[in-house]
């Protein structure tokens, strides 16, 4: 144990002597997110796909983790000895990894999840009190985070200063979580106030609603957070999203709605209130269905891997939006003649979602640079 500690501070103190260099920079970077590409590639792929992407060429493994939480892993590199990648690995074929995506209810961005005996996760992911989360994620992030915070605390000690957060699929859709984690941390000084962080979330799911996506995009504007995205990637897309009039902010329409329909004469009002409800109620039945059955019944799947868990209480909101600064990936002829499928009858769900797809595009776009 002691070796390792030594080796883990010996890399570190290495590592400071280039921190004098150039400072992590805001902006899309397509070489930076091609080399970040490559470090994700060894952890979120099989080995067989890992082999079609060539290894980093800027950027050194420093720490993997162990498998924790929901089948979640993350991994430290150093990028040209002076910025630490942390990297959230994305779904694995494990059922508790799978329940991470599928538990999809969503529960306030500020609040405590207990966990575990003596594991109770407090966070404050953005202020406003209509933001909301995938809870799925945030169990992640919990476990994660824990583990991630000691070691930026190590790396900071070290010298470095300029740290990268970023996953494919489900590890981008972490990483949004993540992201927002530690600058709150930042914000009540518990991460130092001249920490750079910048983050890609690569192929990520939907982790929000539009409070949160607001939040989200203020704390990290100027070009500090990006989301990329394949055009035939379908993930992208998830989870489903319901907006109702719950999610409209409190000075709306529908006060205004509501008020006329009440001035109206008695056969009036119940005529124009059974119209009302007609086009209020099956958005508010349709995200009660979603609390009960990506909330309730795959907490009760979820309790077999973390046994302790004590399930939240939801938030009444299903409006889940693409969040962060997209950069899209457009295919074009030849991409399409290269990822179609093998077997008509039969549909690739990864086909246009795995990292291979992402780095073939990413080279295109860097072609078109050169």
């Amino acid at each position: 144990m002691k070796l390792k500690l030594f080796v883990w501070a010996l890399v570190c103190c290495m590592s400071s002597l280039y921190v004098q260099g150039q400072k992590l920079q805001p902006g899309f970077d397509i070489q930076e997110y091609e080399e970040i590409l490559r470090i994700i590639v060894g952890s979120s792929e099989t080995p067989a796909k890992a082999k079609l992407i060539p290894y980093p060429q800027h950027s050194v493994l420093q720490y993997k983790s162990k498998v924790m939480g929901l089948s979640n892993l993350w991994e430290l590199w150093m990028k040209d000895g002076k910025t630490a990648v942390l990297c959230t690995r994305g779904s694995t074929l494990d059922t508790d990894s799978w329940l991470a995506n599928i538990y999809a209810a969503m529960v306030p961005a500020t609040g405590k999840l207990e966990i575990d005996t003596g594991f109770t996760f407090n966070y404050t992911l953005c202020e406003n009190t209509k933001a909301a989360v995938h809870v799925g994620y945030l169990v992640s992030t919990a476990y994660l985070t824990r583990d991630m915070v000691p070691k930026i605390d190590s790396c900071y000690q070290a010298g470095v200063r300029d740290f990268i957060i970023t996953g494919h699929s489900q590890g981008g859709g972490i990483s949004y979580l993540v992201t927002a984690y530690l600058y709150a941390l930042q914000r009540e000084g518990t991460l130092p106030q001249d920490i750079r962080i910048k983050t890609y979330c690569s192929a990520p799911p939907k982790p929000g609603n539009l409070y949160f996506a607001y939040a989200y995009e203020k704390m990290t504007q100027g070009g500090w957070a990006f989301s990329v995205v394949n055009t035939e990637d379908w993930v992208p897309q998830m989870p489903f999203s319901v907006q109702t009039l719950g999610d409209l902010p409190e000075e709306s329409p529908v006060p205004l709605v509501e008020g006329f329909i009440k001035k109206q004469s008695f056969f009036k009002r119940i005529f124009m209130r059974s119209y009302y409800k007609k086009m209020k109620n099956p958005s508010e039945k349709t995200v009660s269905t979603y609390q009960r059955f990506l909330g309730k019944e795959v907490a009760k799947q979820i309790k077999k891997y973390l046994p302790n868990f004590k399930e939240p209480s939801y938030s009444p909101s299903n409006n889940y939006v693409r969040t962060g600064l997209p950069i899209v990936l457009y295919p074009d002829a030849a991409y399409y003649e290269k990822f179609k499928r093998k077997d008509k009858d039969k549909v690739d769900l990864m086909l246009h979602h795995g990292i291979v797809p992402y780095f073939e595009l990413t080279e295109r776009y860097l072609d078109k640079q050169r």
